[in-house]
Order: C-alpha cells, then structure tokens, then sequence
C-alpha cells in the first residue's frame, strides 16, 4: 500500500476568504511565493494556517511572518554558536546545577514536545505548529537567550551548564520543527551538531534523527510557576518604564515587597535587575515594608508588590501637567460617551452593534480614567 493514511485539509482561499479564480485574479502563484519569501516560509503558513474541517485564508502578511520566523531560527543559532556551543558533546558537558531559569525552559521545551505529539497525533498540525513557533520565538528567543548572555558571564561551571541547555533546548526545537520547515533547520542544525574534525561536510542528516518525544519527569510546574512570576515582574517594570518614558540607558531603583515569594526573588536578583535595567545596587527584595515610598510607580502581582521611585528619573512637575491634560481628555471623552448612550433616540434607533461598540469604549474610556488617576495619585 503507498499510504497507510490520507489526510483531507479544507480549501486553500485568498486572504479575504474568497474561492481562488482565474476570473477573480486571485489566484496565488506558489512558484513565485516561494522565490520571494522562501519555501519553508510557505510551507509554514500552508501548515500553520488550517484548521481541521475548515478552509484556510492564504494571508501574505503570514507568509512574510514565516519569513521572519525563518531568519529568525537563523540568527538564533548563530547566537548559540557564537557562544561556543556546537557539536554534539556541548550538550552533554558537565557543569554547576541547572539555574531556575534552565529547568523552566527545560520544562517548557519537554511540555511542548509531549502537546506537539499528541496534537499532530490528532491530526492538529496547525496547532503544533503554532506552538513550536510561539516557544521558539517567544520563550527561547526573547527570554533563554537573554537570560544566557547574564549567565554566561558567570563561573566556569555555570557557563557549561548554560551551553549545555542552549544546546539541548535548541537542538530538540530544531528536530521538532524539521516537517514544518525542513531548509532552513536542516542547514542550521548541520551548523550546530557536526563535530568538528570531520570538516567540511556534515556528519549526519536532521531528516534520520529522532523525533522528540518529551520527557514527563523535566516537566516541572513548580519552575515554570516560579519563573513565571520572575517574568511578570519583569515585564510590569519594563511597563513601568515605558510608561513614564523613562530613558533606556537609565537604570532605576527598585523595592519588590512580598511576604511569601522573598527568598526565591532573591535568587534570581540578578536576572531581574539585568532583564528590567535595575541597578542592582539599589534593588531591594523585601518580605515586608512599614511605609510605602512616596513619588513611586506601584506594581501589584498577586503577593508581590513593587515600587519604582520617580525623582529624579523623570521631571515630576512636567509629568504631572501632561498626565492632567490627559486626565482633562479622558474624562471629556467619559462624558461625551455617557450623554450619548443616555439618548435614548440613539440606544432606540441605532444599530445594536453600533450601541454595543458605544458601550464597549465607555468600559475602555473609564478603565483609561481609573489609570489616570492612579498615576497622578502616585505622583
């Protein structure tokens, strides 16, 4: 028998949803799809964009995000190598004790291999697909490989360890991916596993490795719970900062109060006032604060308080008068969406959808009010 099992996928339309026609002028060329963005980056989108028992829209903005998705792969195993990290025995070097960060990606990469089976087992590839992506880029991307460079300024050990999971991690990803974009992981995973010696071909071939299965016992919930919360309060300063247009190459204070969650944020000191641009000097992880500090942005995270101070990051008196001016047109904008849903010829006449979207923006308007008055009280 030739195949074993046929799979059956919904109609391939244009990104308006409409049939692909001669008579349309719609109808996309692959050949010339893929001269411009790239195989794999057509072959992603067509695998990622369907779900089971639907059509599927060819959006060209998800072809060039394939793309992207592409070069980025590229560039992040460049980074891993730049680092030192090829060939096979980087993934088995023997160093300090995984970090927290290590175990959670270690735990985020075996949860991804065990959902990306059991979904494309299913016949979901679109799904397993969109994972790999998200983890790839969301996850290893933008926060392990920002946590190694910290990382790989420490000890002898620590650097070996940090090798050995951006290896493993990496390596695994690239072997999961290979049937979504088999080039370009093919040609990157060559670069990251040959062995050096046998220059200049390479020793084996992505497309006989193994598949990943995952492994239950490194999925750890504690780990990723922990650096989740790392992660949040990472984020709400850099929100901070955003917010309040601090400048990037300024480096803030900060107090982060929390009864339960002290002795682990302590731990990972180093990362948050490196990831967030804190001076680690003047960071301060606290179980308890008798007065909360004047002039300061305030972070709430559950059982995790933060306080940013703001003098002498910002101009209090400048920032104040634009936060009022703010507050002047917010709550012009408040009252104008009031007095128009208390017609009652407009909630009588309009639309329901029309009246609905009134409603909806006076929920954002007031939300955006509360926030106003929150920052103007902080300050």
């Amino acid at each position: 028998e030739p195949f074993h099992t046929i799979y059956l996928h919904g109609l391939v339309r244009d990104e308006h949803g409409r049939k692909m026609s001669k008579s349309y002028g719609n109808v996309v060329n692959p050949l010339e799809v893929m001269d411009a963005q790239g195989t794999d980056a057509l072959r992603f989108t067509l695998a990622t964009s369907g779900t089971p028992g639907q059509d599927m829209s060819l959006n060209p903005q998800r072809i060039e995000a394939a793309r992207n998705f592409a070069n980025k792969i590229w560039n992040i195993t460049r980074f891993v190598i730049s680092k030192g990290v090829r060939g096979l025995e980087s993934g088995q070097a023997q160093g300090a004790a995984p970090t927290l960060a290590d175990r959670w990606i270690i735990s985020r990469y075996n949860r991804l291999c065990l959902d990306a089976n059991r979904l494309m087992e299913g016949y979901n590839f679109g799904e397993a697909g969109r994972q790999m992506h998200d983890f790839l880029w969301g996850e290893f991307a933008d926060w392990y490989v920002e946590i190694a460079k910290v990382q790989l300024e420490g000890d002898a050990d620590q650097q070996a360890t940090t090798r050995a999971v951006l290896y493993t991690v990496l390596e695994g990803a690239l072997r999961l991916l290979h049937p979504y974009i088999p080039f370009v992981t093919e040609e990157v995973w060559q670069y990251l596993t040959r062995v050096e010696g046998l220059e200049p071909g390479p020793a084996h071939s992505l497309m006989l490795a193994e598949y990943p299965a995952g492994d239950e016992a490194l999925v750890s919930a504690s780990a990723e719970a922990d650096w989740g919360l790392v992660q949040e309060l990472i984020v709400a300063i850099r929100n901070i900062r955003s917010e309040y247009k601090v400048e990037p190459a300024k480096w803030v204070a900060a107090t982060v109060v929390s009864s339960e969650r002290a002795a682990m944020l302590r731990t990972q000191a180093a990362l948050i006032a490196r990831l967030a641009r804190v001076d680690a000097a003047r960071l301060e992880i606290v179980e308890s604060l008798e007065i909360k500090p004047t002039q300061s942005a305030a972070i709430v995270l559950g059982a995790v308080e933060a306080y940013l101070p703001l003098a002498g990051l910002i101009d209090l008196e400048a920032e104040r008068a634009r936060l009022r001016k703010e507050l002047e047109q917010a709550e012009a904008d408040v009252a104008r969406r009031e007095a128009r849903l208390a017609n009652e010829g407009f909630v009588g006449k309009a639309p329901a959808n029309v009246v609905q979207r009134e409603r909806d923006g006076l929920e954002a308007a007031r939300a955006a009010l509360a926030t106003l008055r929150g920052r103007i009280a902080e300050l």
